[in-house]
């Protein structure tokens, strides 16, 4: 009797396999797009990726943001714009799928 129910719970978990896959690659794609917009925007000071040092010293690396704040209280900023200290910053101003897309990529490459 339990033979019966072996192809059902197969294809159940061919199923959720999938949906996992799909996820992985949908997740794939936002964090590229995210490393993709900061490379436009960011890495002509800062080190956007998870090796390398900054062009500028006083531009941190990307990779060690999470050190200094919760990587998702960047949200605000990067939808309203970033006041900075200093006159080389240019502001930015995302949108909401960019934001969403930047964070996934940053969360992605902090460090411990």
């Amino acid at each position: 009797m339990a033979s019966k129910f072996v192809p059902s719970l197969i294809a159940a978990a061919a199923v959720v396999l999938a949906g996992c896959l799909a996820l992985a690659q949908d997740n794939a794609a936002v964090e590229r797009r995210g490393e993709n917009l900061l490379a436009i925007n960011c890495s002509r000071c800062h080190a956007i990726g998870r090796t390398g040092a900054s062009s500028k010293n006083q531009a941190p690396p990307f990779r060690t943001l999470g050190q200094a704040y919760p990587i998702d209280n960047l949200a605000e900023a990067l939808a309203e714009g970033f006041s900075t200290g200093h006159p080389d910053m240019p502001e930015f101003v995302f949108e909401v799928r960019d934001v969403a897309a930047i964070l996934a990529y940053l969360q992605s490459i902090q460090e411990p």
